[in-house]
């Protein structure tokens, strides 16, 4: 069985009231980073980046990420 990371950041920006641009500033990346993690195209994540984005954010690893299941990968398996 094979899911998704999910990033919630997009939760996380609307209850800290805090522009993408802002958090962009706040952690050190650029708006075009923090575009791909946003959307969920990011391949990987450096640990103190997460860090950053939990400070900047006051929240915990967890609030930013989400595993879920991919229902179409269990079809893929047993074809």
């Amino acid at each position: 069985m094979e899911g998704d990371i999910i990033f919630n950041i997009d939760v996380m920006l609307a209850k800290r009231k805090m522009s993408v641009t802002e958090l962009a500033d706040r952690v050190g990346i650029t708006i075009t980073n923090m575009s791909i993690l946003k959307t969920g195209k990011a391949k990987a994540i450096k640990v103190s980046t997460l860090a950053k984005l939990c400070a900047a954010l006051e929240c915990q690893p967890g609030d930013l990420l989400e595993y879920r299941e991919n229902p179409e990968a269990d079809e893929e398996e047993a074809d």
